[in-house]
């Protein structure tokens, strides 16, 4: 099967995929419903392809047995630390990674462990145009923990009177937890009477920092996936990272995506995991033109007014 199907169109766009990864049910599952015109490839076709790159992992649990426990991951000086001191103070830092043990170091980036095994071609370009060659440690700091705000374009709509929905393209469009604001943090609205407090559902973007967690003797890239592509493309070996470390399973459960903590053993104890230098491998890569998707966030509320004694 040829690692290019449709051209481009203005509802696709090229994604760098990951076969030969378990289950095979999901890798037929996202090329009949998301490749543009899968249906001129047999399934046969595309589960030979996976076949061929699952028997090269096979392969690499032999050549590359316990290369995920060798990654690196070398503490900042003190001339580096002072530079992070920004990224420490935002209020995104503090409100993500305020459970665990968490440091900044230098990470090996080509033997990070890896869980998500597509990534937006398009996007990796246009990061990677945005690395100077041979960057220094200030200029790799400011594109792994981007600290603006994201110019993804949302869009919002009320579709009813107590129902809303919001979309936008980017993949890290997510709904936060929800707050109860009071009097004084509520400016610029104009009610029927004073407002003792508001209930707010916020909808927006994640901390977007580049980071890992690090269980034992290995490192698995948690968010960053296109920053660290980009920079891997670009011959960058380490980058600096946010480094949190966990000790046991139930810890696992809180830091990291539920299919890593159901997979505990896949992604932490296995040979030869996949890892993000795979992304490079021309027996497990393959580029294919899929739809355009957007990610949807609909918020529904219900009100109930009641009389009880006190």
């Amino acid at each position: 099967m040829p690692t290019k199907n449709a051209a481009p169109r203005p509802d696709s766009r090229r994604e760098i995929c990951l076969v030969g990864q378990p289950p095979l049910r999901r890798h037929l599952d996202f090329f009949k419903n998301l490749v543009i015109d899968s249906d001129t490839i047999t399934q046969k076709s595309v589960a030979d392809t996976w076949r061929e790159a699952n028997d090269h992992y096979e392969t690499l649990e032999t050549t590359e047995a316990g290369v995920a426990d060798s990654a690196t991951c070398v503490p900042l000086t003190a001339a580096q630390q002072k530079l992070t001191a920004k990224v420490r103070a935002d209020v995104r830092f503090r409100k993500t990674f305020d459970t665990f043990p968490t440091e900044i170091c230098m990470v090996e980036l080509a033997k990070l462990v890896i869980y998500q095994t597509r990534v937006d071609e398009e996007h990796v370009k246009a990061l990677a145009k945005r690395l100077k060659p041979a960057p220094d440690f200030k200029g790799l700091l400011a594109f792994c923990f981007p600290l603006t705000v994201s110019d993804a374009p949302v869009r919002m709509e009320r579709v009813s009177p107590r129902r809303y929905v919001f979309s936008s393209p980017s993949t890290d469009f997510r709904f936060q937890n929800p707050m109860l604001l009071q009097p004084e943090n509520i400016t610029g609205i104009e009610t029927s009477g004073p407002i003792v407090g508001l209930a707010g559902v916020p909808v927006g973007f994640g901390s977007n920092l580049f980071s890992v967690i690090r269980s034992g003797t290995r490192l698995l890239l948690h968010n960053g996936y296109h920053r660290a592509c980009a920079m891997l493309a670009a011959g960058i070996t380490h980058a600096p990272c946010i480094v949190q470390t966990v000790t046991r399973q139930d810890e696992l459960d809180v830091a990291a995506k539920a299919e890593v903590a159901e997979k505990t053993d896949f992604y932490f104890r296995a040979v030869r995991p996949p890892l993000l230098k795979d992304f490079f491998d021309p027996k497990i890569r393959r580029v294919f033109t899929v739809k355009r998707m957007k990610r949807v966030i609909e918020v529904n509320f219900d009100i109930r007014e009641f009389t009880v004694p006190l």
